[in-house]
């Protein structure tokens, strides 16, 4: 459980963080890409092995490890984008609604039970999920808007599948440091390429206050990577009840954190939501 709450905990850290960015006036894009190589500069204080790349591409995690990175940068351009033509609150459905995904695999590739009430308790996971996060209305003006949700929340289940599979197959608990260092390392040298890319043809510029900001996300980003991979090797709990229990204790514990910090106001739909997460996380691991 100590994995399940400290993943939780760091993923409200990174929300906190996010939200700040536009405060200060942050360039997101920039920022991302500091935070993933001081993510990998903090994996690898935490690993015993060195990070060595022609001994890397012999683990075999390696290819997982690559894709994933592309799929952290997808998920969050796509996210990006459906913030900014469909709203925060699709936005936020969207990536959360995606436990479905790991839900359905945990049940297909490892034989995981469902039972009444965790079936309900995932239904009800669900609703919470929806009823927490929805604070505004998603504008859908423009038919073609409606991919970029659906790539959020395919692209978001396919990280939680992604890393599923590669813990219960494929990577060892003493090379979790090293898996998450090298994945992160990854999604650098993918956004350094497109940030290179920027400063060429926009000649977009690198602002200080934009890689201190990336500093700060790096590292509770590391940190949300690391304990939600040993909260998946714990085995204390099936996947799929750990990824409701993990999703919803986001979703409730950021929208408290916005409440208490950024004051942001609770309507009874909230409430409601909040109270059908703590009812369903009782049902998933009755």
């Amino acid at each position: 459980m100590i994995y399940i709450f400290l993943s939780v905990f760091f993923n409200a850290i990174l929300f906190i963080i996010l939200k700040l960015f536009s405060r200060f006036n942050i360039n997101t894009l920039q920022a991302l890409v500091v935070n993933y190589i001081t993510a990998f500069t903090v994996g690898l204080f935490f690993t015993d092995e060195t990070f060595e790349y022609a001994l890397l591409i012999k683990k075999k995690w390696y290819l997982g490890s690559v894709l994933l990175s592309f799929l952290f940068i997808t998920v969050f351009y796509a996210t990006a984008l459906t913030s900014q033509r469909n709203g925060l609150s699709v936005a936020s459905v969207a990536s959360k609604m995606s436990v479905i995904i790991p839900i359905c695999f945990g049940v297909l590739l490892y034989n995981e039970k469902l039972g009444i009430f965790k079936l309900l308790g995932i239904v009800l996971a669900l609703s919470a999920v929806y009823l927490t996060s929805k604070k505004e209305e998603g504008a859908w003006s423009d038919l073609k808007n409606v991919y970029f949700p659906i790539v959020v929340f395919f692209g978001a289940g396919s990280i939680d599948t992604g890393l599923k599979i590669l813990q219960a197959d494929f990577l060892p608990e003493n090379e979790i440091a090293l898996f998450s260092s090298h994945t992160f390392f990854m999604a650098f040298a993918i956004g350094a390429i497109v940030i290179g890319i920027n400063v060429i043809k926009n000649k977009t510029k690198i602002y200080g206050k934009n890689c201190i900001a990336g500093i700060i996300l790096g590292i509770p980003n590391y940190f949300s990577l690391y304990f939600l991979i040993k909260m998946l090797d714990s085995e204390v709990f099936e996947s799929s009840t750990i990824f409701t229990i993990h999703n919803v204790a986001i979703v409730t514990l950021t929208t408290l954190v916005g409440i208490v910090f950024f004051n942001e106001k609770i309507s009874l739909r909230n409430g409601i939501g909040i109270m059908a997460a703590l009812i369903a996380i009782l049902l998933v691991t009755n």
